[in-house]
C-alpha cells in the first residue's frame, strides 16, 4: 500500500505542534480538577474552553462540522464522541474526556478517563479504575512501540498484546487513532489491534494520535439518537485514553504530556526528546 509523503512534518512544523499539545493538556488538567459528584459535563466543557482560550488557542473540536462543544464527554457505557449535557455526575461514574486545541493552525488532541470517587462502592470503583488503568497502560505500550517500530501498525500489536494480558476486555475496532497536524484528523490510520498491513514507515516527521478505546464487555457499539455519542451495545462501561506523539530525528516526544512522556515511558527504558 502506498502512502502520501505529505503527512510527514518538517522539523520546523514539529516545533509548531508543541504548543497546541500543551494547550490541549491544560484543558484536560483543568477538567480533571473539576470532576466531582454534581458537576455536569456542560460545566466541564466551559472549563476546558476557558483553559484553551487563556493560552491563546481555539477549540479544534468546534471546527468539526456540526459540533458545537469544546470537549467530548463520554460517561459509563458511552465510549467516545459523547456530547456534554446537564446531567450531574454521580459517585462511581467513569468519565472519558476528549479535548483538542488549535494554535496557529496546528492541532493537539488528547483524552483521559477519570472515575468519580464513591466510598460506598469500593469494589465497583476499583473495577472501573482498573479498566481505565488498563486502557492508559495500553496507550503507553503503543507509544513505547512507536519509539522503536519500523512500521506504524506495530503500535496496534503492542496495544492488543497488553490488553489481552490484563484480562477479558474488548478493544473497539470501529474507532481508531489517526494522524494529526494542520487538521485534527489526518492520515494515516492508527490501529489499536493487529492488522495484516504494515502501515507507513515510522520515520522523522510522523505525528499521530494514538487512542485505545477499551470496554469491559462487547466491542459492538450503537450511536445514540444525537447522532454523535457512541455507546456499547451491551451497556458495559468503557474507557478512552489518547496522546498526540511526534517522531523526529532524535527520538519521540509526547506532545500532550507535560514531560514529553518521560514518566510514562520510563518503565520501557525510553527517554523522550523534545523536537529541536
Amino acid at each position: 500500500m502506498a502512502f502520501r509523503k505529505s503527512f510527514y512534518k518538517t522539523p520546523a512544523e514539529l516545533r509548531l505542534m508543541v504548543e497546541p499539545g500543551l494547550v490541549t493538556l491544560a484543558s484536560l488538567d483543568a477538567v480533571r480538577a473539576a470532576i466531582r459528584p454534581g458537576a455536569t459535563t456542560l460545566d466541564l466543557d466551559g472549563i476546558a474552553g476557558a483553559a484553551i482560550h487563556a493560552r491563546g488557542g481555539v477549540s479544534n473540536f468546534k471546527m468539526v462540522p456540526g459540533y458545537r462543544h469544546t470537549i467530548c464527554a463520554s460517561v459509563n457505557d458511552d465510549v467516545v464522541h459523547g456530547i456534554p449535557n446537564s446531567r450531574p455526575l454521580e459517585p462511581g461514574d467513569i468519565v472519558s474526556i476528549d479535548s483538542g486545541a488549535d494554535v496557529g493552525g496546528w492541532s493537539g488532541d488528547s483524552a483521559i478517563t477519570v472515575v468519580v470517587p464513591d466510598a460506598s462502592r469500593p469494589e465497583m470503583v476499583a473495577a472501573r479504575q482498573n479498566l481505565s488503568d488498563v486502557t492508559e497502560g495500553s496507550l503507553w505500550h503503543g507509544i513505547a512501540r512507536l519509539a522503536v517500530a519500523r512500521y506504524l501498525n506495530e503500535v496496534g500489536e503492542a496495544i492488543e498484546d497488553f490488553v489481552e494480558s490484563q484480562g477479558t476486555y474488548g478493544i473497539l475496532t470501529d474507532y481508531i487513532g489517526h494522524g494529526i497536524g494542520r487538521s485534527m484528523h489526518e492520515e494515516p490510520p492508527v490501529f489499536n489491534y493487529r492488522v495484516r498491513a504494515r502501515g507507513p514507515e515510522v520515520k522523522p516527521g510522523l505525528v499521530v494520535a494514538i487512542e485505545p478505546m477499551i470496554t469491559a464487555g462487547t466491542i459492538e457499539t450503537i450511536t445514540r439518537d444525537d447522532d454523535w455519542t457512541v455507546a456499547t451495545a451491551d451497556g458495559s462501561i468503557a474507557s478512552h485514553w489518547e496522546h498526540s506523539v511526534a517522531v523526529h530525528r532524535d527520538g519521540i516526544w509526547v506532545l500532550t504530556a507535560a514531560d514529553g512522556g518521560a514518566s510514562g515511558l520510563a518503565a520501557f527504558g525510553i527517554t523522550p526528546v523534545r523536537p529541536a
